[in-house]
């Protein structure tokens, strides 16, 4: 389908009169034609016209078509203006010359109507194309930003609806253990020193390079949610367990797990990550490198890796917190006592990575 070009305008500049008329009356019925005298006159229309090409004769008096064509390039609100020189010459090398500064195309005098018609034609549809794309594009990257700043949003609000849900679990889990006041906040912190640490040694990285660590410390916030079900005559009991209290209190880590299960059924697959991580986390904690942990009796690279980190940042937070039973332990014995675990309770592996940021521990406690 042809374009429409008529609201399209055209400058033809030309200091014959002859030249000027027969332009007009070929152009008139196809587009808005503007005849010029003179380059001088082209240059003060241009101030309030917009022109889609411009028809430029070269040998003129005053400013000659050459002149001219200079001074629309070097000015960056008329650059891109085409331009077709007008020019009885029909030598190579005047049209080299031509084309060599800015021009699209010749037309000799005098004009063959047919002719200039076709070739104005031409370079007008191209004109309006080349527009017309810009124009998609321009929309194109508007859209994408849009498309951007509203996924950006919807990023964000689900963030913060997951830090809500991350932040009442933690005071609801908090509130009802009060002997373990900001354990969840602390073994986040651990879990953090640890994961760089591997980064930093290349320890597993085939298994970690794969997780978003900030989405794994995030979820280990719920690694204790299961202690929610705990009765509270066992939960809050001001005296160590008996063996029978803790068989009970071993439940959590399977309680946990249908908790999360349950949060997971009404939540987009766009939190599937996080949920998956947080259920290995609240399931495998427990667990000992010897086999002899709970709930499976998993032993060895059997414990998820996630489980077996958790297992690090339970352990030594509990060590350094007061319980009904017990009294912190020091945290430079408490370090000592997580490196003598190795092969026992622990992934030696990660032990050495341990040792690596133990200083992190202990800097972190003092502060």
């Amino acid at each position: 389908m042809a374009l429409d070009l008529s609201n399209l305008k055209v400058m033809v500049v030309d200091d014959s009169v002859t030249n000027l008329r027969v332009a007009k009356n070929v152009l008139s019925d196809m587009v808005d034609v503007y005849t010029i005298p003179s380059a001088t006159r082209m240059f003060e229309l241009l101030e309030g016209i917009d022109p889609a090409l411009i028809l430029l004769d070269i040998k003129m008096p005053e400013i000659t078509g050459t002149e001219a064509i200079k001074r629309l390039k070097s000015t960056e609100k008329h650059k891109d203006i085409p331009v077709i020189f007008l020019t009885a010459n029909a030598d190579v090398d005047s049209e080299l010359e031509g084309l060599s500064l800015g021009a699209v195309d010749y037309i000799t005098k005098p004009f063959e109507p047919l002719l200039l018609q076709k070739r104005v034609e031409i370079h007008l549809t191209m004109r309006a194309q080349q527009r017309t794309l810009e124009e998609q594009t321009k929309k194109l990257k508007d859209f994408n930003t849009n498309l951007w700043k509203m996924v950006e949003e919807e990023t964000a609000k689900v963030g913060r609806l997951q830090n809500t849900l991350l932040k009442t679990v933690v005071e609801l889990v908090e509130s009802r253990d009060q002997t373990t006041g900001g354990h969840i906040t602390r073994t986040m912190k651990w879990l953090e020193f640890l994961l760089d640490g591997m980064t930093d040694a290349s320890v597993y990285s085939d298994e970690i390079d794969t997780w978003d660590k900030a989405i794994v410390i995030q979820s280990s916030a719920l690694h204790d949610v299961g202690k929610i079900s705990i009765k509270d005559d066992i939960l809050k009991k001001p005296a160590k367990l008996t063996p029978e209290e803790f068989e009970i209190m071993k439940d959590h880590v399977v309680l946990g797990v249908e908790i999360i299960d349950k949060i997971s059924g009404s939540l987009p697959e766009s939190d599937a990550g996080f949920m998956r991580h947080a259920r290995i986390l609240a399931h495998a904690h427990h667990e000992k490198w010897d086999g002899t942990g709970y709930p499976l009796g998993l032993k060895g690279e059997e414990i998820p890796l996630q489980g077996r980190l958790m297992a690090i940042s339970d352990v030594y937070d509990a060590l350094i917190s007061k319980r009904p039973y017990k009294d912190p332990f020091p945290p430079e014995k408490a370090v000592e006592i997580i490196i003598e675990g190795a092969e026992t309770h622990f992934d030696p592996k990660l032990i050495e990575v341990f040792k690596a940021v133990s200083d992190n521990f202990l800097r972190y406690g003092k502060e």
